[in-house]
């Protein structure tokens, strides 16, 4: 009887090979989608001291962000309707903020004071 050694097995050894990698690159971020949503986020922390021009860059901005990310050549809509959304939404409280601070001060200059004689 003769003794088949022990690294001998009736397989050849297994090969491992690495699995492939793949790679996949994304498309350049758009520059102005980020300007749209970090514009947006200013409009809403400090829109009130800004007098609403965050907000009115954030809406446009956005529309150009969503037009450069339409066919997928670049990345960054989501962050193009983030600063579309926010731009929108203080937009008219900012218009409105702006106007009662602008029309107050000009009736308030054009009212005469009256000074009471004793």
């Amino acid at each position: 009887m003769s003794a088949i050694p022990a690294s001998v097995g009736p397989y050849p050894p297994a090969v491992h090979l690495a699995p492939p990698q793949i790679v996949v690159q994304t498309p350049p971020a758009s520059g102005i989608s980020t300007a749209a949503m970090v514009l947006g986020i200013l409009g809403v922390l400090g829109g009130w001291c800004l007098f609403g021009l965050p907000c009115v860059l954030a809406v446009i901005f956005g529309h150009i962000g969503l037009h450069e990310t339409r066919h997928g050549t670049k990345s960054g809509r989501g962050m193009a309707v983030a600063g579309l959304v926010l731009g929108y939404v203080f937009v008219g409280p900012m218009i409105m903020f702006t106007s009662m601070v602008f029309f107050g001060g000009l009736i308030g200059a054009a009212t005469p004071t009256t000074n009471p004689t004793p």
